[in-house]
């Protein structure tokens, strides 16, 4: 066990966002933390690491190895890349602070005459030395070679984080985080995907495959919970509860658990109803006998079963405006300029009504570019042709579209008439933005508020040609999934720029991957495209076991010899039932996770 919390609470203000939580975490564990946004995640992850205490309750910590990739850094933005990735964390942050607390004591050593400073510099020795021991000065000299995991080259050192693009600025925070991941015992990762490409998260998933340490992830990537968790904690009205397996198995268990307490609630209320129609029964012929009334003492003693509520989400359906047509773009050899420079050359695209182009590349390499030329906002050569009856929606990534001063209301308004007040309302309401929400101004509204109001204006005009420019950025897993269906459903063309490989396998029926300049359309998913199995592959906990007696697996035509060790995971355990029975197998200590296909 590396830490454990029992009955911990964090309130701010009358809000309470943690109540009376216990959980554990050991060895090699691979958490996901997951629930809807602003429940409290950051909170409880922050508590877990000792940034923030709790109003009540313990916190018991086995080791101060810890690593923490923040979703909001700290760090100024005048900052230098390379004082960013040189920047300890964890233990080595807590024993530099402390050298810095002592060098700055000893600045001033004329105003504390009365400090025994023969203990104060053998705590200064000691301390330089566990900085050394534990490698402080090594991490200046990692870091070009750090960046270059994360794809980027060493000329960004010398570049302050304001100058960056969001995608590079994360990855250099993540270059920061895995120069000293290998050497710490827990590492907590708060949305580390935000802004990456899907080249950078699928060799985040290989990392965090290969490390050593224990891993608490806040993450709405379902693949990426998939592929890299074997245990998913669930953070719901403030308590947490924890979940074998990945989040594809956590789904299922939630739903198996739906459907058990709904049953159960409505068993409960059909006997109650029974049992109040028989009293009302004995009531009506035996009025002066006092049965009827000790039945109703038992009924009013017995359990009321409470159904389940069901988690309130999105609910729309997106309806297209009239058909613009079989042919909706076309386009050929064309040309996408950005400030009069090449960046992506002979576009070929042929989509027609009912297609869903799916498109993914690495940051800055021109995807946004390329929807703004299809909206013929930016200059290009070659030939394109948009249908005439195409009606296009664009959905902008940072929502330049949405006047900053202007309510929710308001721009739903502009959209579906001023008349249509109740209409507005309604359709912000599927977003979930009621009340206040809807009547804030768009600059006081979070990242994902914004991409719902943006959404919303989508639906309310009634469009047949969307071009989404990461239109799940910032959403929870249940609003991506709500939007996922819900594009499913619409009759029109969509064009989508995205890195959630999740939206691209259940949306797209066809797929454009930009490199080096070059955009390749393929008929089929993502998954279809990439053709690497490895995506289809989820990681699970597995139990070892060591060969007693040799057998041969007929299935799988493998044969194991006595003396081999082998790891089963939960899902192909029924395939070693009998070996198990037999005794050709014996169970030894230690679990660890093993990488499975997918059915």
């Amino acid at each position: 066990m590396l830490l454990k919390a029992e009955g911990i609470c964090r309130s701010f203000g009358p809000k309470e966002v943690i109540r009376s939580s216990t959980l554990t975490i050991d060895l090699g564990d691979r958490i996901g933390l997951v629930g809807p946004n602003g429940c409290g995640k950051t909170t409880l992850i922050r508590m877990l690491m000792g940034e923030l205490q709790p109003d009540s309750g313990d916190i018991v910590r086995k080791t101060d190895n810890i690593g923490y990739l923040p979703q909001f850094p700290d760090f100024s933005l005048n900052i230098q890349v390379k004082d960013v990735i040189g920047t300890p964390y964890g233990r080595i942050a807590t024993i530099k602070r402390r050298i810095s607390e002592i060098e700055d004591l000893m600045a001033r050593s004329s105003e504390n005459p009365d400090i025994d400073w023969t203990g104060i510099g053998e705590d200064y020795s000691r301390l330089q030395e566990e900085f050394s021991l534990e490698g402080g000065h090594k991490y200046g000299s990692m870091s070009e070679e750090a960046l270059s995991e994360v794809g980027l080259n060493g000329t960004f050192l010398d570049r302050r984080l304001k100058d960056l693009s969001g995608g590079e600025r994360g990855r250099c925070l993540l270059a920061r985080v895995i120069i000293q991941a290998r050497d710490v015992d827990m590492l907590f990762l708060d949305e580390p995907t935000n802004h990456l490409d899907v080249n950078t998260i699928e060799w985040l998933e290989e990392y965090l495959y290969e490390l050593k340490a224990s891993v608490v992830l806040i993450s709405h990537d379902r693949y990426l919970l998939d592929r890299t968790c074997t245990k998913i904690l669930e953070l719901k009205d403030g308590r947490t509860r924890f979940f074998k397996g990945n989040y594809s198995k956590y789904i299922v268990a939630k739903d198996a658990e739906f459907k058990i307490r709904s049953k159960e609630a409505e068993r409960n209320r059909v006997e109650r109803d029974r049992q109040s129609r028989v009293i009302t029964e004995q009531q009506r012929k035996w009025q002066y006998k006092g049965t009827f009334k000790t039945r109703q003492k038992l009924l009013d003693k017995t359990e009321v079963i409470e159904g389940p509520k069901a988690e309130k989400g999105i609910n729309i359906r997106v309806m297209g405006g009239d058909r613009s047509g079989k042919n909706v773009i076309m386009t050929e050899n064309l040309n996408i300029l950005r400030d009069g420079k090449l960046i992506i050359r002979d576009v070929d695209l042929d989509l027609e009504q009912g297609d869903s182009l799916g498109i993914f590349g690495p940051n800055g390499c021109g995807k946004s570019t390329l929807l703004k030329t299809l909206m013929g906002e930016l200059p290009s050569t070659g030939d394109m042709w948009i249908a005439p009856g195409a009606r296009v929606g664009y959905f902008s990534q940072g929502h330049e579209k949405l006047d900053p001063d202007l309510t929710a209301e308001e721009h739903l308004l502009k959209a579906v008439g001023k008349d249509n007040k109740a209409m507005a309302r309604g359709i912000l309401a599927k977003f979930l933005l009621t009340g206040k929400d809807a009547e804030r101004t768009i600059k006081t509204l979070s990242g994902g508020e914004k991409a719902r109001v943006s959404l919303a204006v989508l639906i309310a005009e009634k469009r047949n040609l969307l071009l989404l420019d990461e239109p799940t950025n910032h959403l929870d897993i249940r609003s991506k999934d709500a939007i996922e269906h819900a594009l499913s459903s619409f009759k029109g063309t969509i064009v989508i720029v995205t890195h959630d490989r999740y939206l691209l396998d259940n949306l797209c029926s066809k797929t454009g991957f930009i490199k080096d300049g070059k955009m390749t359309v393929l008929h089929g998913s993502y998954s279809q495209v990439k053709g690497d199995r490895s995506l289809g592959s989820v990681v699970e906990e597995a139990e070892s076991y060591r060969v007693v007696s040799g057998f041969t697996d007929w299935k799988t035509r493998t044969r194991y010899k006595a003396g081999d060790r082998m790891l089963i995971a939960d899902s192909e355990r029924n395939n070693f039932v009998e070996a198990l029975e037999m005794g050709y197998l014996k169970r030894i200590r230690g679990n660890e996770k093993k990488r499975m296909d997918r059915d």
